[in-house]
């Protein structure tokens, strides 16, 4: 992915008021999830209509069923992904592990053929693969994927920047999003290597309450600090 395009930002929002805090505050996207008490499991068609229309920012809706990386009911996931595309979503975020710890291609797959080409996301499953490198490789070539969300391991970010920048190194022809427990202290190190995509959710939120809804201030010194890092490249 060339460094060329636009550094991106993108929340998570889990309704529309984050939504529209997000974008005030200069977001590029959204992460549109429900429950982060189980770490971001699919939001319902309602919400997805309502964001839609509280947002004019491009929304990556959350496929997942439940806590872990298994993708448990594949039937039920194709069934979820139906009704999210019915009610406006247009972008996907999913990710799965089979029981030893690869890139479970059969489900992710399954999935896909319901999203008709829709671009989406590989999220956090990854920083969680028994082997990243075989991870890697499983998810060249999938269709509609064009970023990888991973904070490197599965610490978070502050214990993951050197795999980070081996990644954005490897050129695996998607997108590094970078996110979980990223801090601004971490964006220039991560953009002097050549890193152009970040994601924060409890960060944007005061004192990173998730009960509490995304406030455009703290984007807005999220998207500050992005730029100025990206400025000094």
């Amino acid at each position: 992915m060339s460094t060329m395009e636009p550094v991106l930002l993108e929340v998570i929002a889990l309704d529309a008021e984050d939504a529209r805090q997000a974008q005030e505050g200069g977001a590029d996207r959204i992460e549109l999830v429900s429950d982060m008490a189980r770490a971001g499991l699919s939001p319902s068609p309602g919400t997805v209509a309502a964001v839609r229309a509280a947002t004019s920012l491009p929304i990556r809706t959350m496929v997942r069923a439940d806590d872990g990386f298994a993708a448990g009911d594949v039937d039920a996931l194709r069934r979820t992904a139906r009704d999210l595309r019915d009610a406006g979503a247009d972008e996907f975020v999913l990710g799965f592990l089979d029981p030893a710890g690869a890139v479970d291609v059969a489900a992710v797959t399954a999935v896909l053929e319901v999203l008709d080409g829709s671009p989406w996301t590989f999220h956090r499953a990854i920083d969680h693969a028994a082997d990243r490198s075989a991870a890697w490789a499983a998810l060249r070539g999938l269709p509609g994927l064009d970023c990888v969300l991973t904070s490197g391991c599965p610490g978070g970010v502050g214990d993951g920047v050197g795999v980070l920048l081996a990644d954005v190194a490897e050129r695996h022809g998607v997108r590094v999003l970078v996110g979980g427990g990223l801090r601004e202290e971490h964006v220039g190190p991560l953009r002097a290597g050549g890193v152009d995509a970040f994601h924060t959710g409890g960060a944007a939120r005061p004192g990173g309450d998730w009960s509490a809804p995304v406030d455009a201030a703290l984007v807005r010194g999220w998207r500050a600090a992005i730029t100025s890092a990206a400025s000094a490249q």
